[in-house]
């Protein structure tokens, strides 16, 4: 992904696109599975994800990130998901 982002502020280029509306909802997912460190790893995806969330359109229209956190931990426990 980070790629295909290269040095543009979006994946749509200077301004919002489908790619990022389709991706940003997860962005909470991505960092809850696997032992990967998606900050070090993926440090240009990162900063895309706090561009996004910085747009009011944006943030309103996401679930609390603490809740989706929440919700991702209790389905993992109850399929005993490592």
């Amino acid at each position: 992904m980070e790629e295909q982002l290269g040095d543009k502020t979006y994946f749509g280029g200077d301004d919002l696109g489908f790619v990022d509306i389709a991706l940003i909802p997860f962005d909470t997912w991505f960092k809850t599975f696997g032992s990967l460190n998606i900050e070090s790893e993926c440090p240009k995806f990162v900063a895309w994800a706090k561009r996004c969330l910085q747009k009011d359109s944006v943030a309103k229209s996401l679930p609390d990130q603490h809740k989706v956190y929440e919700f991702i931990m209790d389905i993992r426990k109850k399929f005993d998901i490592e």
